[in-house]
């Protein structure tokens, strides 16, 4: 009687608008998937020959594990989440030596009839892990360097077994639980270089059909870029107005003499050039640190280094470690080649579909391009522009919009929590779900490279489907809790 009562309790405190939320966008990613893959000569969508069919079996069996998680006991996750961990990375091993060639990737489990794939599993896994380290004894991110080893540790270890079974796009997912780590006090700094080196990648990449002062014009935005960042440090992180003043000003006489220079047709070797400017700067920065305090202007110095370094690095990248099909995916969404019979095609034709949809779509079951098989992996990666084009652009902003609602509400949750362990795991979930949204859409548009990640609970699949339930039900069952710990 006891246990019964617990049990109801518990489901009485659930957060029934995120389920409700849950259960509509899973409901509506089994009708898309039975619009995208929908046979004029077998129309039913709870025909198990069909992909609809198919994911209602998987559907059902995600929600059954979705109310067993709810009804195990909350102490349960944070107490076995290194043992979880554990055996996750275990599996991930194993996976690599085991699974059969898939499209070029050894990430799927074979058993019998049924497929898995443990890389979606694993995002619980280092969830909880991470949750767990987050919630030890005296634990803080910033106490010592330490510390954020262990937490790199149990986000890269995942990431390196899922590259390792040539699964790029399920590898890269685990990034955004960097996110979690800025929540929790790492510096903002870290986010901001991630993003200078997606800036620098692009650029670089880009630009190089023009030369200026013997080098291609990208890595000249680049090297002018990294200046201005290093001058930027010194006034805003150093505080050091007056280095700051002076370094600009080197940038700025010695930039507008090159280009003197280079009007008089004197042959200037940009490298060089760039590099004895940021050296001598360097120099001074070294100087200040005799009068001003020295940590944050080497912090400004191993910046500017560390981006040199990698400006240096994205050719050797680029042309060496990514694979053909890599690098041509990367030229299609950057606009450098168009190959829309090749790497392009999908992307082409997923926006033609999506274009075609208008505002109000053509209706359900009536997109031509997606009857006609002109979108390939459309009830996968693709689903999204089956929605665009049979819905329009008023079903689209409806999906993104509960997705939105999932998402705040998974925020508000996170920050209600009494305990780290809950705070941090509701934010590696809410950090899952962002960037599978933003890099679905974004490749399903064409602003990002395709790289097979797929968009939670409408793309065809039993294991991203009950991965994604698993992630969010275990926060669910650790919310509801909220009330026995405030209690204790």
């Amino acid at each position: 009687m006891e246990s019964r009562n617990t049990n109801t309790s518990i489901l009485r405190y659930v957060d029934w608008v995120t389920v409700v939320i849950y259960a509509l966008l899973v409901l509506g990613g089994v009708v898309s998937i039975y619009a995208a893959s929908y046979d004029f000569d077998n129309a039913s969508i709870f025909s198990f020959d069909e992909f609809s069919g198919k994911q209602l079996r998987w559907v059902g069996l995600a929600f059954f594990a979705g109310l067993v998680i709810l009804l195990i006991d909350f102490r349960v996750y944070e107490a076995y989440a290194y043992p979880i961990y554990g055996l996750m990375i275990l599996l991930l091993i194993v996976t690599i030596f085991v699974a059969p060639d898939i499209k070029g990737s050894r990430s799927w489990l074979v058993l019998g009839p049924m497929s898995l794939q443990p890389a979606e599993f694993a995002k619980f896994a280092t969830a909880l892990a991470l949750a767990k380290l987050f919630s030890s004894y005296n634990f803080n991110l910033n106490f010592s360097a330490g510390n954020y080893v262990k937490a790199l540790i149990i986000i890269f270890l995942p990431i390196i077994l899922i590259l390792a079974q040539k699964e790029t796009g399920s590898a890269l997912a685990y990034l955004a639980l960097f996110f979690v780590l800025y929540r929790e006090g790492m510096s903002g700094l870290v986010l901001a270089a991630a993003l200078c080196a997606v800036v620098f990648f692009v650029v670089s990449v880009k630009y190089t059909e023009t030369i200026i002062l013997g080098i291609p014009s990208g890595e000249v935005a680049v090297f002018i870029m990294i200046e201005m960042i290093m001058t930027g440090m010194l006034a805003v992180y150093c505080r050091n107005m007056i280095g700051a003043r002076n370094v600009l000003l080197w940038f700025l006489v010695t930039g507008i003499a090159a280009w003197i220079l280079s009007l008089a047709e004197v042959e200037i070797p940009g490298l060089v050039y760039f590099l004895s400017a940021i050296g001598v700067a360097i120099s001074y920065c070294l100087i200040l640190m005799i009068k001003f305090p020295a940590r944050k202007i080497l912090v400004t110095i191993g910046a500017t280094i560390v981006a040199v370094g990698f400006l240096f690095s994205v050719n050797m990248v680029f042309n060496d470690i990514l694979k053909p099909h890599q690098q041509q995916r990367i030229k299609v969404s950057l606009g450098i080649e168009e190959d829309l019979r090749g790497a392009g095609y999908n992307v082409n034709q997923s926006k033609i579909a999506i274009g075609s949809g208008g505002i109000a779509g053509k209706g359900f079951l009536n997109g031509t391009q997606t009857k006609l098989k002109y979108v390939p992996e459309q009830h996968t990666d693709f689903i999204f522009c089956t929605i665009g084009e049979e819905e329009g652009f008023i079903g689209t902003t409806a999906v993104l919009l509960l997705f939105l609602i999932l998402i705040l509400r998974v925020l508000s949750i996170a920050e209600r929590q009494p305990t780290t362990f809950g705070r941090v795991y509701a934010y590696c979930v809410a950090s899952y779900f962002i960037f599978h949204l933003a890099i679905n859409v974004g490749m399903v548009i064409g602003l990002c490279p395709v790289i097979g990640i797929p968009l939670p609970f409408f793309s065809y699949g039993g294991s991203s489907l009950w991965g994604f339930t698993f992630l969010l039900f275990i926060m669910l069952r650790i919310d509801a809790a909220r009330r026995e710990y405030m209690s204790y």
